[in-house]
């Protein structure tokens, strides 16, 4: 079978089952940060499971993608050295939310496994925690499993924490022959890769205290998870996950990148594996929306591309070989994640781009940490050439950790944290006051900025200083390699403020070269920063700096745009509206906003076409230099926490529509922003909204992604964009009408038995009391019990039922019966007799589990006794 077969016969199986099919969640979790990525098809489910979350379905299956790579989940060591790990990696899951249990979830599984995968039975072993006789008894007395190939490891056992839901778990494991070394589960050799875990079927049935006593949960769930490349393994009968289908156009264009070598050779070396999983994982986070950086889920996206492009450079694969991985993976998976395809073209983008910058600077790190190797003193890298390598070199940890290994060498792991933690505390400001300092050095000194009008200007290198350890340093000269800042008498680049990042681009000599990575204004003073890729700059150097014009034309696009945006906004939604937070990049723009309410679709609409108006009418970009006070007289917009100066510059567009005090780079008419496009809005904080959006060429390419995948969702409903929104309406329509009939008779069913005991109720003193017993199981008792409240005004309410063999209870009160009879209290009193156990409120109590069907007569009888002299007691 191959991997999409395995993929969809699972979701098929399961949703013949009556389960929902519930598409991937993201890689990044919904409001949920106590995980940095999905490590687990549960994720998108967890709220569901703890029974904080109602969904209008109580049994789901899904294919989720997931990421272990940082955090408590991180796998990322491991990658290419072991057959099994895996950085990103799918996992099929069903669930359910109080509806089945234990014996469908294994009898499922062992159908799916026996008849769907045809896994021979001798080949299956399976473990149980000790305590689940449960699980135990369906697998051996229902299934028929050999008592001998049913094992008990005390390792089976799921907590979420140190209190809360937790239960027992069931393992499947296959055993692979004597090929591979190895023992059974339970055994000192279970750590070889024979006897191989395929499929984890968790059982949340306790509540743990602080105190760790275990209370049943009034409804258990059920939580499984099998990896689809672990078991695709094992059907196509290889020795790793990295030698099924799906991986195999990536390695057969990493044989052709590194000169036509064996197929079977690339597949089997660590460090092309390294490449293939990370190709996976880089791509589909960036799908995702995540770009590498220096923090958070960006800097492990950058960690694992730059790990994949030094072993691609162990490997002697050519420079920027990582990006034309893409194609051959979205080629493979990209029909079962569409938008993978959707975003290829940015994957490659952003790729490339990482790429670039990495290689710049590898060669040189890899010569230090060379040199430093061969001078190691008692098998260990001291802390501050770890942090060198990051800081100067971008050598993630990790990545410095790897090759060292490969030189049986340690880390100084502690010197290092030390350094990173001294960096960390500077944080941004920190890093300012450094500039500011600077310039207090160079007090009476000031760059001219002359990149209004000129994107190359000639002028005199003034200052250098060298990056060291991240302190800028006064030194004479940088040669090559150095990182550090120059300082010219007048400059094109512009220096980050007002939101608009600083230009980037070269400072050139006759034989020398600057790369200049980034640039930042403090005061008066322009700090163009990066690195000399040739030669040596000295003072007083005669340089030419050139401005990327692209990425500055880039800029500028997004910049004006902003200021459309925000006259938009204001029309729009009100006058209320304030600026509170801009990025201007040549790629994209964000701006944040005072605003306390969602925006709708229609509003959305409105300011998007209305910025797209002012563009296309192809008005002047206007800018004046007056006093402040006569700015804000002629209705410039100032914003807010901004300072400025006695003299401000105006930036007028649209003819009157936006004026704005701005000293950022704009285009010089509307026109040039080309076309405008909202990609997302969302809120940031109590009445703080944010847009996100694109301009110029990356509109264009977001149009055409999502008209891409307008065509595929088009011919998936056969169907034309004049039809589509009919056939979706059609389809919910159709949907919910289901939904609706199913509702109805199940509320037929419980009104009729609701109707009956609500006749035969008693009345026990002040009491009156609706009990008995319902069939159908837990969900119709409920069903029963909502319907028995929404139609008495008084009185208690106490239901039972008998769900594959185990009572469930249930008992409400009335507002003004709680003085009388809590239920919690009663529930705690009369549940033993059945066996069962929970907890609640005084005003609602549940309880599950009970072992004695027998007796739930004495449990009625008992209750009405008790109840009666409650009663009693308050007449």
């Amino acid at each position: 079978m191959q991997t999409s077969e395995i993929r969809s016969s699972y979701l098929d199986f399961f949703g013949d089952r009556g389960h929902r099919i519930v598409p991937s969640s993201p890689l990044i979790p919904h409001d949920d940060p106590s995980v940095l990525f999905t490590v687990a098809g549960m994720v998108q489910f967890k709220d569901a499971l703890l029974g904080h979350e109602q969904r209008d379905y109580s049994r789901a299956v899904s294919c989720q993608r997931c990421l272990r790579a940082g955090g408590k989940h991180n796998d990322l060591e491991n990658v290419g050295f072991t057959a099994r790990h895996l950085t990103f990696f799918e996992m099929l899951g069903n669930f359910s939310f109080g509806d089945y249990f234990k014996e469908e979830a294994i009898e499922w599984a062992w159908t799916y496994v026996r008849k769907v995968l045809q896994f021979e039975k001798d080949r299956l072993w399976i473990t149980v925690h000790p305590t689940d006789d449960d699980a135990r008894q369906i697998w051996t007395r229902k299934l028929g499993v050999t008592s001998d190939r049913v094992i008990d490891h005390p390792d089976n056992f799921w907590t979420m924490g140190d209190t809360g839901p937790c239960g027992p778990c069931s393992e499947i494991f296959y055993d692979q022959g004597d090929k591979f070394a190895g023992g059974p589960p339970g055994t000192k050799n279970e750590d070889g890769d024979r006897f191989l875990e395929f499929w984890n079927l968790v059982f949340p049935q306790f509540d743990r205290s602080a105190d760790g006593e275990l209370a049943p949960l009034a409804t258990p769930g059920v939580d499984t998870g099998m990896g689809l490349e672990r078991v695709t393994a094992l059907k196509q009968n290889v020795q790793s996950n990295y030698q099924i289908d799906i991986f195999r156009p990536i390695f057969e264009k990493l044989a052709e990148l590194s000169g036509n070598r064996n197929l079977g050779e690339v597949q089997t070396q660590p460090s092309f594996r390294v490449i293939a999983d990370h190709i996976r994982a880089s791509a589909f986070l960036i799908s995702d929306g995540i770009l590498p950086s220096r923090e958070g889920r960006g800097y492990v996206l950058r960690r694992i591309i730059r790990r994949a492009i030094r072993h691609g450079y162990k490997q002697d694969l050519p420079n920027q070989f990582f990006h034309q991985l893409a194609e051959p993976l979205v080629d493979t998976i990209g029909g079962a994640y569409p938008q993978l395809a959707v975003a290829s073209e940015q994957i490659i983008r952003a790729l490339k781009k990482e790429e670039e910058q990495f290689s710049t600077t590898l060669q040189n790190g890899m010569n230090l940490l060379s040199n430093e190797l061969k001078h190691v003193d008692m098998g260990t890298l001291p802390g501050d050439v770890v942090f060198k390598l990051y800081d100067t070199y971008g050598f993630p940890v990790d990545l410095t950790l790897d090759i060292c290994q490969e030189h049986k060498v340690g880390i100084d792991e502690a010197g290092y944290e030390q350094l990173m933690s001294q960096q960390r505390a500077q944080s941004r400001a920190g890093e300012r006051f450094q500039e500011k300092d600077l310039v207090l050095a160079l007090e009476g000194t000031e760059s001219i900025f002359e990149g209004y009008t000129q994107l190359e200007v000639s002028a005199e290198v003034n200052d250098i200083y060298l990056n060291e350890e991240g302190e800028l340093k006064a030194t004479p000269e940088l040669t090559k390699g150095q990182r550090g800042a120059l300082i010219l008498n007048q400059t094109s680049f512009y220096g980050e403020a007002g939101g608009q990042v600083g230009d980037v681009g070269e400072i050139r000599s006759d034989d020398s070269t600057f790369v200049v990575t980034d640039t930042k204004l403090v005061n008066r003073l322009i700090l163009h920063y990066g690195y000399v890729e040739e030669g040596i700059f000295g003072r007083s150097d005669k340089v030419l700096a050139k401005v990327d014009a692209v990425k500055r034309q880039d800029a500028a696009r997004n910049h004006s745009a902003t200021h459309l945006l925000h006259a938009a906004l204001k029309k729009v939604l009100g006058g209320h509206v304030q600026q509170r937070g801009s990025l201007v990049e040549p790629d994209r723009l964000r701006f944040d906003f005072s605003h306390d309410l969602p925006l709708s679709n229609s509003e959305i609409e409105e300011i998007e076409s209305l910025v797209n108006e002012k563009i296309s009418q192809n008005s002047a970009v206007c800018t004046d230099v007056m006093p402040y006070d006569q700015a804000i007289d002629e209705g410039a917009v100032a914003l807010f926490g901004e300072k400025y100066g006695d003299q401000v510059r105006v930036l007028e567009m649209g003819r009157g529509f936006s004026r704005e005090l701005c000293g950022g780079t704009h285009v010089s008419s509307t026109a040039e922003i080309g076309l405008f496009r909202v990609i997302s809005h969302s809120g940031v904080a109590a009445g703080t909204r944010r847009i996100e959006a694109v301009t110029g060429r990356q509109a264009n390419l977001w149009t055409k992604d999502h008209e891409s995948l307008l065509a595929k969702v088009n011919d998936s409903l056969q169907t034309n964009n004049d039809g589509l929104l009919d056939k979706v309406k059609g389809l919910l329509e159709e949907r919910n009408k289901l939904e609706r009939e199913l509702r109805a008779q199940s509320a037929r069913s419980a009104g009729d038995q609701a109707g009956i005991l609500i006749q035969e109720a008693e009345q026990l003193g002040s009491v009156n009391l609706i009990s008995g017993s319902v069939e159908g199981g837990s969900k119709s008792m409920m069903t029963v019990y909502d319907n028995i409240k929404s139609r008495i005004e008084s009185g208690v309410v106490l239901l039972a039922t008998v769900d594959k063999d185990k009572v469930n209870l249930v008992c409400g009160v009335t507002k003004d019966l709680v003085g009388v009879v809590k239920a919690n209290d009663l529930m705690k009193k009369v549940a033993p007799i059945v066996g069962a156990r929970g907890g609640g409120k005084p005003e609602m109590s549940r309880a599950g589990g009970g072992t004695t069907v027998t007796g739930i007569n004495q449990f009625f009888d008992s209750a009405k006794s008790e109840i009666a002299t409650l009663s009693q007691m308050a007449s």
